[in-house]
């Protein structure tokens, strides 16, 4: 009895190592990672404590989460003070108390929660930095915690004798930090986002530590023009997709969308600026835990799938960087290759799901004319803001379109870009708009022929 107690022992040590070995081997060979690079916490203007909100990703299958939060990094002690209760649409609210507060005990412990009564009686909760909350969900290969911030800021021009006070926000997210980079002021988005990329390259160049900044939402209050973001040296994304209803993503009468913003960006950027390759990123921007439904700002709506050898902030970073990664809604992919003159795709079909790929560039000679696009009456943040304008149909023109779960498209040889845009027959539940149907992004393949 004791031989066999000691075999099977011996056995299921084997069995685990054997386990552990495997396991290891397969995160040294590249695999797709599921994450969210924009998120809000209580650190700023999301309505939840961060380790619930770490809680709900890391439960849904993510693999990595950064969390967002404005002009802060989750660092050092940190009191939230429980204003009294209001009545909001009809309903009483506490931000960071009330329900939100009792559901973050029964699932962490009181002994976690720090809770204290100040001399003049106010309650207060302390927010937990990164540094301490991290071990409670870090898994080597399977989760992690990026370090990140939301660098907020606004320009704004002063009225003149010819044109009225123009002003409009420039939202970017710094990916795995090492220290807080301040908001920039001045009187127009194309010196914030190029000081802002220059302060985080001047990190990175001081620290060793790869890291990025992108563009959010550049149709948030229309606070960023496609003419202004194609001249940012050294920037390499910016947000194709956001899950936060008031961003726009699909443009109006008056303004581009972003996919035309991308294109537009793309174009010129390739063709005559000569600065590079713009990468589109897939976020959810979440910032309402409690109520899930339209109109609110909620996780799972957008996400990047990226490719990378290793769970760890350099891999993500340095595979983003190199363009191996999509945006999604909703559809997978199960692979992507960008090889040679061919962008090829292969999504995971779901049963009774129909999916269309549409292969969208822009050609050599193409027409550069654009034409100045009028804000709509009544429409005040559009005037406040630069106008958009609307180009060729050469620009972003669709060069093919497939229908079925694999998908390929080579060059002929006159193509600036290409880039796939997938969209499935699947609605989207509980997407930023009405109508949404899940979709998928790849990055563009650049003809490197001149």
């Amino acid at each position: 009895m004791a031989l066999s107690l000691r075999w099977r022992a011996r056995c299921v040590l084997g069995l685990t190592l054997l386990a552990l070995a495997l396991d290891c081997a397969a995160e040294g060979a590249p695999r797709w990672f599921k994450g969210n690079l924009h998120t809000h916490s209580l650190w700023s203007d999301g309505d939840d404590y961060p380790e619930m909100i770490t809680d709900r990703y890391k439960r849904a299958g993510y693999q990595f989460l950064a969390m967002s939060d404005h002009n802060i990094m989750p660092e050092g002690q940190r009191w939230f003070a429980l204003k009294p209760p209001a009545v909001v649409a009809g309903k009483l609210e506490q931000r960071g108390g009330g329900a939100v507060l009792d559901n973050y005990v029964a699932r962490f412990g009181s002994h976690w929660v720090e809770q204290r009564t100040t001399a003049a009686g106010a309650r207060e909760v302390r927010l937990k930095p990164l540094a301490e909350y991290r071990p409670l969900f870090e898994e080597p290969g399977r989760f992690l915690m990026i370090p990140s911030m939301e660098v907020t800021a606004s320009w704004k021009r002063p009225m003149n004798a010819t044109t009225p006070e123009q002003t409009g926000p420039v939202h970017m997210n710094f990916t795995n930090p090492r220290t807080l980079v301040a908001p920039i002021a001045a009187d127009n988005a194309l010196e914030i986002m190029q000081r802002s990329v220059a302060a985080v390259l001047a990190q990175r160049e001081a620290t060793g530590q790869p890291m990025f900044i992108h563009l959010n939402h550049p149709n948030f209050v229309w606070g960023v023009t496609a003419e202004e973001l194609m001249q940012v040296h050294h920037e390499k994304f910016f947000e194709v997709y956001n899950g936060h209803p008031g961003v726009h993503n699909a443009g109006d009468a008056a303004h581009l969308s972003t996919e035309e913003i991308w294109d537009v960006v793309l174009t010129r950027r390739l063709a005559e600026l000569k600065l590079g390759v713009m990468y589109g990123i897939g976020v959810d921007d979440s910032h309402h835990y409690q109520e899930l439904m339209l109109g609110k700002s909620n996780s799972g709506r957008g996400w990047v799938m990226v490719r990378a050898r290793y769970l760890t902030p350099e891999s993500i970073v340095l595979a983003m960087e190199a363009g191996d990664f999509y945006a999604s809604s909703g559809v997978t992919l199960q692979d992507v290759t960008r090889s040679g003159p061919t962008l090829a795709l292969e999504i995971q079909p779901e049963p009774g799901v129909t999916y269309v790929t549409q292969f969208i560039g822009t050609r050599r000679g193409y027409d550069p004319t654009r034409q100045l696009l009028v804000p709509r009456y009544g429409d005040a943040a559009a005037k406040k803001t630069l106008p958009h304008h609307r180009y060729s149909k050469d620009v972003g023109a669709v060069l093919s379109e497939v229908k079925g779960p694999t998908a390929a498209y080579t060059l002929r040889g006159d193509e600036i870009y290409v880039r796939a845009r997938v969209t499935s027959s699947k609605a989207k539940v509980n997407g930023s708009v009405a109508d949404e149907f899940e979709m998928a992004w790849t990055q563009p393949l650049v003809n490197a022929v001149k």
